[in-house]
């Protein structure tokens, strides 16, 4: 995650000195589009605190009514409400994501247990829950959606302890608000610590092998860092640094690689884990307050997977033939470091680069060969509208009218087959120093028919921009993320729901990846591949040739992608599996490695793609006890890919059953009755162990 010292930051654009702020009043832009050069860095707090105020407010009068509770007046009657708060609050925490400052941040953590603590106010209303308790003991009344949402409503009152004493409550308020404000706190630490350990290298000798673009970039961060002369490594999310496979010079690799590995764990202000060691402990306490026995089976509860044994078996029952794989890409490692005149012992910063040149060995390709293909315009254009256009008739029609967060974001109108309006998507593709690391989608707007609303979409990656005048060029790894960000686009663009609680991606997180993986296997799709796949030099065609080599090394590396991933989704779940009392760790980093060694999963060259101390996705994000999920998902999405597969592929047919069983649905079945409503049975293992080269 990174950031930038405040002089250098880059700032939301701003009109001089609005008078009134403009979160006050819905927007009058083309659907409710955020009208960014209107608002003020200073606008959100105060207008995220009066969309507290008047929603309290709203609330307070749903539950002191003398009516008798209805369905309308008490389950519907909440859909309406907020709206003042959430159109602020989307915009504010996609802007602390993709273009933060000092100014957001200090916000941040203003607003963040202050939000904790309005929302607890809402979920532990004694009035407002006995009237929800009312309509849902009367739910077998009730019908498609409207049953539905009754029986989420009344699900998350009750996990969010709805039930508990008054005693109880109070207790349950002050750990939410705690936990709310060591997230924040992580993740501005992570954002910060990750820029700051960014590597400054003094010449472009230590950089050979890199390519002339990769090092125009490291040239421009350092510009943009006011270092003369110098060039900068840059930090993304994961543990591997993609620098890593270019780079020839060893010391630089491992000095790159040990920057990685300790973000969040350095000797500075930054350090998170302090940070971490409450929020397990609390998140324990929490667990026991709602009745459960460790977090990990309070998060679950809802989910696909239902219980930490279920998710633990899938972690289980891949580790063995993942770990075999592995260490049988090690040897091949090994042996490719004694070809190159090395007798060193193979270290985790040196396996990208000689994983580079085994599958050069191999298959006779490396990823020099494949980015000028990728040209980023190109790919976006021909490769990922191209699908889209291809598999469900829409169309991308580029906006220049609407304002935006920082100017390299585009906007598009997503027109469907009939011409018609379907949403709004912003394209923020590159990376920056005040963008947080990794990929994601969010929405400024959610789809809603009992609001009249139209999907507002957002996706975000973290692509290295050329410099002026340069093309950018992608690697396959970033060509499949586009696809799948896009992926979640759609399901958030393509949701046909009544009620907003039930809309978009609001589905378990065991599910909401699946669309999302689904969708980046098109990538190479051969006539998606044929379409995009082009010298962004000459415009020739990928040749034939290096077609075959991608499609025969694309089961390349497996066993290290699958051990770091199944690395982490163990931590997160062993971190998660301490019961309260008993969630008092001394030191994170070494829970870490016991952790590893205890499932089986130790493995020298390879650390977990997330360490604990970086661990974003869990520590402040929504994946704690969730991680699995991507696993869990793959198996969906490799299984209805094979299944797509067998019928015909890529057609309007089957992107057309796709879109009405899966994507229009939101979350207004329960997920496994969406999945068998499109493949027609339960899914296997059989297309994810195929898809991994592990069968």
């Amino acid at each position: 995650m990174n950031d930038t010292p405040a002089s250098t930051v880059e700032s939301t654009p701003v009109a001089e000195a609005p008078t009134v702020n403009a979160l006050f009043a819905r927007s009058t832009l083309d659907l409710q589009a955020p009208p960014f050069d209107r608002i003020a860095q200073t606008d959100y707090q105060p207008a995220i605190e009066r969309g507290m105020e008047l929603h309290a407010k709203e609330i307070t009068t749903i539950a002191n009514s003398t009516d008798a509770p209805t369905f309308e007046n008490t389950i519907v009657a909440m859909e309406k409400t907020g709206a003042d708060l959430y159109r602020s609050y989307k915009i504010f925490s996609n802007l602390t994501s993709s273009t933060t400052n000092d100014t957001l941040r200090k916000a941040d953590e203003v607003l963040s247990p202050k939000l904790a603590g309005h929302f607890d106010a809402i979920t532990l209303n004694e009035k407002l829950f006995a009237r929800v308790q009312a309509v849902y003991d009367q739910k077998d009344q009730l019908q498609g959606e409207d049953r539905r949402l009754t029986e989420v409503v009344y699900r998350n009152f009750v996990r969010a302890g709805a039930k508990l004493s008054a005693e109880q409550k109070q207790a349950l308020s002050a750990v939410n608000q705690k936990l709310s404000t060591l997230g924040t706190k992580f993740s501005q630490n992570l954002q910060q610590d990750n820029n700051a350990s960014a590597v400054v290298v003094d010449s472009v000798a230590e950089l050979e092998g890199m390519s002339k673009n990769e090092i125009e970039a490291a040239k421009a961060a350092a510009d943009d860092r006011k270092l003369p002369g110098k060039y900068v490594l840059t930090l993304s999310n994961f543990t591997l640094q993609p620098q890593l496979a270019s780079l020839k010079n060893r010391a630089l690799r491992e000095k790159l690689y040990r920057a990685s590995i300790n973000r969040g764990n350095n000797a500075n202000e930054f350090n998170n884990k302090e940070i971490i060691r409450e929020i397990v402990k609390l998140r324990a306490q929490r667990a026991k307050l709602l009745g459960f026995a460790t977090f990990s089976d309070f998060a679950l509860d809802d989910q696909m997977a239902k219980a930490p044994a279920a998710v633990n078996k899938i972690l289980n029952d891949m580790a063995k033939p993942t770990l075999k794989r592995a260490q049988e890409e090690a040897a091949d490692i090994q042996a490719a470091i004694k070809a190159d005149g090395h007798t060193f012992q193979l270290a985790a910063w040196d396996w990208p680069h000689y994983a580079e040149k085994v599958r050069a060995k191999k298959y006779g390709l490396d990823e020099s060969q494949i980015r000028p293909y990728f040209e980023f315009e190109r790919v976006l254009q021909d490769g990922l509208f191209f699908t889209m256009q291809k598999q469900f008739g829409i169309t991308m029609k580029e906006r220049k009218d609407l304002p935006v967060y920082h100017p390299d974001v585009r906007t598009f109108d997503v027109l469907d087959a009939d011409g018609s309006q379907i949403g709004i998507i912003y394209l923020d593709y590159f990376a920056r120093d005040s963008k947080r690391g990794g990929a994601w989608m969010d929405s400024f707007v959610d789809q809603t028919d009992l609001l009249g609303q139209k999907p507002v979409i957002l996706n975000c990656m973290n692509i290295p921009k050329a410099p002026a005048g340069e093309k950018t060029l992608l690697s396959y790894d970033e060509v499949g993320t586009m696809f799948h960000e896009f992926g979640h686009a759609v399901h958030g663009l393509f949701s046909k729901v009544k009620y907003p609680t039930l809309s978009g991606t609001n589905t378990p997180r065991d599910f909401v990846e699946f669309p999302s993986q689904y969708q980046e296997d098109f990538a190479l799709d051969p006539m998606v591949l044929a379409n995009y796949a082009k010298h962004y030099e000459t415009g020739e065609p990928m040749p034939q040739d290096l077609v075959a080599k991608i499609r025969k090394a694309a089961t390349f590396n497996k066993g290290f992608e699958g051990l770091e991933a199944l690395q982490a989704q163990m931590l997160d779940m062993d971190f998660h599996a301490l019961p309260e009392g008993k969630a008092e760790i001394t030191d994170v980093i070494a829970f870490e490695a016991e952790a590893l060694k205890k499932r089986g999963v130790a493995f020298e060259p390879i650390n977990p793609r997330y360490r604990t101390t970086y661990f974003g996705h869990v520590w402040p994000g929504g994946y704690a006890s969730g991680y699995y999920a991507y696993l869990w998902t793959e198996v969906l999405a490799a299984d209805a890919f094979a299944y797509t597969a067998t019928r015909g592929g890529l057609t309007r047919e089957n992107g057309d059953k796709f879109r009405a069983a899966i994507l229009s649905k939101g979350g207004t079945s329960e997920p496994m009755e969406l999945f068998k409503a499109y493949r027609g049975q339960e899914p296997t293992v059989d297309g994810l162990l195929k898809r991994r080269g592990l069968q």
